[in-house]
């Protein structure tokens, strides 16, 4: 029952309702008394608490909830190590852009700096995470927190922002305050540079060979059907990574992924939409020498490129899109068809050297056959989430992506042990949709508890699980660099399939092909948590491409 402004009301109740007027319907996190009474908040206000097994599935649950809603999602944790264990996956959130509130108990003010229970100032280990990271110093002003918090992580880049309370003030009353101002979509705010724009178009516009590379960015800002409409004109081929997967879809006669090394090795003007020039992109090495690289996303990034960009677009993505696609009129040339062919040759040539290893009669199994029979029972509109090394790396190459939001990987941080709270979220924002989540029996061991988690909440999340027992992409290059590995090797054969039985859900072991696509298709009519713990090849050798210096 709602409150009337004016009202005395306790803090808890207070951050409750302010989560409440900005939308916010669940809250994920793990038990801890510092949080009494904002559980007591979120059960009058009607906001879903979602308990996990660990601090960093609550947060890395928050993180999934933004990915696939475009929104900010929460969790609370306890002091102490709550906070120090969700640490992790506010780093995760950081390099991933995602909008991520994380409420922390706190010891209380009255006794601080005496020793109480789990006593740490955890604002200076998170500062340098976050956007905006704050102590509460009274309950009145927790309302204008919660509002500076949320702006702070969904304004451009977005990103984690992070509150703590000390334990009397969310106990203590105050006066209730009025809804909080609704500011503009952070995707609406801005334009970009009229000279940059122009300068951008002139050079797409006299472009053979153009490109576009996309990333997560392009997501977060709501850019797809802008640039799908600046592709369709002007004929441009595109690439994309991270949460950008889908944002075109596969099918789209634009869209290549196969053929990227070629597409942007031989580019002379590339659209680098929402996406860093880090590792994945060779630090800007992926592209030609002489390429004139055209960097556009919502807001200026936080580190110079490492390569000369030939014009800089920073703004609202559908506005400047839009822009860039009336400055650079029609498309199309016959120079550009040619272009876009030779691309499509490379594409279909390399998925047709994949055909053998995706039927691979191999046991234990090679990767790819896995995917060779997941991707035939997928919906189109399936969110897979990747857990996990080589085994989510295979994924990567041949599971297409056709709706934005689809494919969840760890980002460029790497983190495993996201992939449970990630799907845990995804399943919940989405009950209709297929929730696919593949694990590598290393990332098992970060989080394969939260199986109790989605058994207790009813979440029925299939898994497919890559077991070769190693760590792949460890063990395979130490022993090229060294002739030994150390430290690499877990135990074979390993028995998740009946961990997840034990923990509530549905569970099969998979030794040979045969094998495969019954067990996937009874985990998907289990209607319960399954793990199908399938039985991989450990001499295959993912191809490393990315360059990690």
């Amino acid at each position: 029952m709602a409150t009337e402004t004016g009202t005395k009301v306790h803090g808890g109740r207070l951050i409750a309702r302010r989560l409440r007027a900005h939308g916010v319907t669940k809250l994920f996190t793990l038990s801890g008394g510092h949080l009494f009474s904002i559980y007591d908040g979120c059960r009058a206000e009607g906001i879903e608490l979602v308990d996990v097994r660990h601090e960093q599935t609550a947060a890395f649950a928050a993180e999934g909830w933004a990915k696939v809603t475009r929104t900010v999602g929460v969790c609370a944790v306890t002091a102490g190590p709550g906070v120090t264990n969700g640490v992790s996956a506010i780093a995760s959130a950081a390099q991933n852009h995602s909008p991520v509130l994380m409420l922390g108990g706190r010891a209380p003010q009255l006794r601080w700096g005496q020793g109480s229970l789990q006593e740490i100032d955890h604002v200076p280990l998170v500062r340098p995470l976050v956007k905006l990271a704050a102590t509460a110093r009274g309950t009145a002003e927790i309302p204008e927190l919660i509002d500076d918090a949320i702006g702070a992580a969904l304004a451009p880049h977005s990103g984690p922002a992070f509150l703590d309370f000390p334990l009397e003030y969310v106990f203590m009353e105050a006066d209730d305050a009025p809804s909080p101002m609704v500011g503009p979509e952070p995707r609406s705010r801005g334009n970009a540079d009229l000279r940059q724009l122009d300068r951008a178009a002139t050079f797409l516009h006299d472009a053979e060979r153009p490109v576009v590379m996309a990333g997560s960015g392009l997501y977060w800002g709501h850019g797809e059907e802008a640039l799908r409409a600046l592709v369709e004109q002007l004929r441009i081929p595109v690439f994309l990574n991270g949460l950008g997967r889908g944002c075109v879809p596969a099918d789209h006669g634009l869209s290549f992924s196969r053929a990227r090394s070629k597409g942007l090795g031989e580019a002379d003007v590339a659209l680098v939409v929402g996406v860093p020039l880090d590792f994945r992109l060779g630090f800007g090495a992926a592209f030609a020498d002489d390429a004139e690289l055209i960097v556009i996303d919502v807001a200026e990034p936080a580190r110079d490129h490492p390569r000369p960009a030939a014009a800089e677009l920073y703004g609202a993505l559908p506005a400047t899109l839009a822009a860039l696609q009336d400055a650079a009129g029609p498309g199309g040339s016959r120079e550009r068809e040619a272009w876009i062919s030779s691309l499509r040759s490379v594409e279909r040539e390399r998925r047709a050297a994949e055909v053998a290893d995706l039927a691979d009669g191999r046991a234990p199994l090679h990767p790819m056959r896995v995917y060779g029979e997941l991707r035939e029972l997928l919906d189109r509109d399936a969110i897979v989430v990747g857990d996990g090394g080589d085994f989510v790396s295979f994924a990567g190459r041949v599971v297409d992506s056709y709706a934005p939001g689809c494919w969840l990987d760890p980002g460029p941080f790497g983190c495993l042990g996201s992939g449970p709270g990630y799907a845990l979220a995804a399943k919940l924002a989405h009950p209709d949709r297929q929730v696919v989540l593949l694990l590598g029996d290393g990332a098992f061991g970060f989080a394969g508890l939260e199986f109790d988690t989605l058994a207790r909440h009813g979440v029925a999340v299939v898994a497919v699980m890559g077991n070769n027992g190693i760590w792949a992409l460890e063990k395979h290059p130490m022993e090229l660099l060294y002739g030994y590995s150390v430290a690499a090797d877990l135990r074979p054969g390993t028995r998740y399939d009946e961990v997840v039985q034990a923990l509530g859900g549905h569970g099969e072991l998979v030794r040979t092909p045969a094998e495969l696509r019954p067990a996937l298709v009874r985990a998907f009519a289990s209607s319960r948590p399954a793990l199908v713990n399938v039985l991989t090849d450990p001499t295959v050798v993912y191809p490393r491409r990315a360059n990690l210096a």
